[in-house]
């Protein structure tokens, strides 16, 4: 019997299986760079969730309304519609908070597909602070950006999420090349 909620093309014996790739880390610590890699190379869609929140800071939206809460609804919301229709995504965002990170769990179950977890860390606070002071364009004009005090441990239900953790001080190539190991393994 067919399972009327799998998306069509699983119904019909599609052998691609969607995946939720997730990153998680303080801005600045590489999560766009290595979520844009992935995502060509998973040809996977990328969805990121800064840009959605700077246009609606543009949009005339105080900030002093949850518009990082809405933000994450709004990408989530795109992730479920590309992997229901059958196709893998790469979701860019910081999932400071065990909520946020369980979002996507729960995105994930109601899908159907296997989540994994890239979390970026930049252990040089130099490199660090050299990549924040670059950001140009809309997102810098209108980042809404956390602290490491904001940025909680990996602990409670999230923690057993299938996770690795990238050190961006390291060479790019190498970190992809880990990135991908895990989300194949």
């Amino acid at each position: 019997m067919t399972d009327q909620k799998a998306p069509l093309e699983r119904q019909f014996g599609d052998v691609r299986v969607p995946v939720l790739v997730v990153t998680a880390g303080l801005p600045g610590s590489g999560k766009s760079t290595i979520a844009e890699i992935i995502a060509g190379r998973l040809g996977a869609t990328a969805i990121s969730v800064d840009p959605i929140e700077a246009a609606i800071l543009k949009a005339g939206i105080d900030s002093d309304q949850p518009t990082g809460l809405a933000a994450y609804l709004v990408a989530e919301r795109m992730a479920e519609q590309v992997l229901v229709s059958g196709h893998s995504v790469v979701v860019d965002a910081v999932n400071a908070v065990e909520p946020a990170r369980l979002q996507w769990r729960d995105l994930a179950e109601r899908c159907g597909v296997k989540l994994r977890v890239v979390e970026t860390v930049c252990s040089d606070p130099e490199l660090h602070e050299e990549r924040l002071a670059k950001r140009t364009g809309l997102i810098a004009a209108y980042a809404v950006e956390q602290s490491i005090e904001d940025y909680a441990e990996w602990k409670g239900a999230a923690a057993s999420l299938p996770r690795v953790t990238l050190d961006t001080s390291r060479p790019l190539g190498e970190n992809i090349d880990a990135a991908l190991a895990f989300l194949v393994g």
